[in-house]
């Protein structure tokens, strides 16, 4: 099920040289060095999170990946010393600045599936939930159990649709004891990896990074061979390595919606992470790679919609796949009631099954023609 190669957008796309790369990273590196500007200017990560600060890091992290794909793709373009020296910092620095927000993102994933499973939640209250993470956020490990329990209405008799049936009378009693864990467990672990970036921010290897990044903003050390390699057949290697790792998925099973593929070896005492996700998380890393390639060789204001679909639904695997494996190590930390463990047993199935969609997702996007908009 091989995809074309991308085709050129003119006559001299096929012709694109080193210049349209040194661009394109002189581009990447001067977003990096004006987003570390804002992120100083508004008192970096101690400013506990404000939105400037945040998107700020945001873009840096945006910019890290980018010049580090590049680097990558087009290495042979690229002094070779240089560029193997500076594309793992790239991949730290990335890495380390978005650890805070996948943990907070990841208990928001949480305590918002504890409420619709928990059958305590109507429509209206999907919204309330949402904005009450914003304590968590703060870094309150008390607010898991009271968002958990505030969707309940406190009067049964009123009829309100969003009364626990007797049924889910467990998993109602658990959830609020399963949200304050996840709350306490990955709160910790957010205001750990908040610390770490900080630290990171003020070390002397990042300071290293933004050096050189500042020099790739004005001068780009291509190699001697740089002029005469042309980039599309490296984007197109790029594109081939996509390809073949599709090839490998098991797409006409995940063609099939509620095929329970992803919950195979649901119930293993392995901790690991879940065997069969790293294809698909590769997969992510490669489409991403190709999306840069991309954007390398033409207009970027030109929108393939297809891979933009594929990569949200590799996105919501991937977040998926990590509040899974978050619920199902709350569920084995010691001591905890068995109601709190049959929550989070409940949990980890629903964030299994949500895995099993994005797949569906995925394989339904990328099954369909490509098609380009302005």
């Amino acid at each position: 099920m091989a995809q074309q190669h991308l085709e050129p957008t003119d006559a001299s796309a096929g012709a694109v040289t080193a210049d349209a790369l040194a661009g394109y990273l002189r581009a990447q590196a001067t977003e990096f060095l004006r987003a570390l500007r804002q992120h100083r200017e508004n008192g970096g990560a101690a400013a506990g999170g404000s939105e400037a600060s945040v998107d700020a890091a945001r873009a840096l992290r945006r910019s890290s990946r980018r010049i580090s794909a590049s680097l990558h793709t087009f290495r042979p373009l690229l002094d070779p010393d240089w560029s193997e020296r500076i594309r793992p910092e790239l991949a730290w620095l990335s890495g380390t600045l978005a650890l805070e927000h996948a943990y907070e993102a990841r208990l928001e994933r949480l305590l918002l599936a504890l409420h619709r499973l928990s059958g305590a939640m109507v429509p209206a209250q999907a919204d309330l939930a949402a904005g009450s993470h914003a304590s968590a956020a703060a870094g309150s490990r008390a607010a898991g159990a009271a968002r958990v329990g505030a969707a309940a209405p406190a009067n049964a008799a009123s009829g309100n649709p969003g009364t626990p049936t007797p049924d889910r009378g467990n998993l109602t009693v658990g959830a609020a004891k399963a949200g304050a864990l996840l709350d306490r467990q990955l709160t910790l672990a957010r205001t750990r990896a908040h610390s770490t970036a900080l630290q990171a921010l003020g070390s002397s290897r990042f300071h290293a990074v933004a050096d050189n990044i500042a020099v790739l903003a004005s001068e780009v050390p291509l190699s001697q061979t740089a002029a005469t390699t042309p980039l599309p057949p490296l984007a197109a290697a790029a594109e081939d390595r996509l390809n073949d790792a599709i090839t490998a998925l098991p797409l006409v099973t995940a063609g099939h919606p509620y095929n329970a593929e992803a919950l195979i070896h649901g119930l293993s005492p392995d901790p690991s992470p879940h065997p069969q996700d790293a294809p698909w998380h590769q997969v992510r890393l490669l489409l991403r790679l190709h999306r840069y390639a991309r954007e390398v060789l033409q207009d970027a204001e030109i929108v393939d919609v297809r891979l933009l679909t594929a990569g949200e639904a590799l996105d919501r695997h991937r977040d998926a796949s990590e509040a899974a494996a978050a619920a199902a190590q709350a569920a084995r930390t010691p001591r905890i009631a068995p109601a709190t463990a049959y929550a989070l047993g409940v949990l980890h199935a629903d964030q299994r099954h949500e895995v099993e969609a994005a797949r569906f997702a995925f394989q339904q996007a990328w099954q369909k023609e490509t098609v380009r908009t302005p």
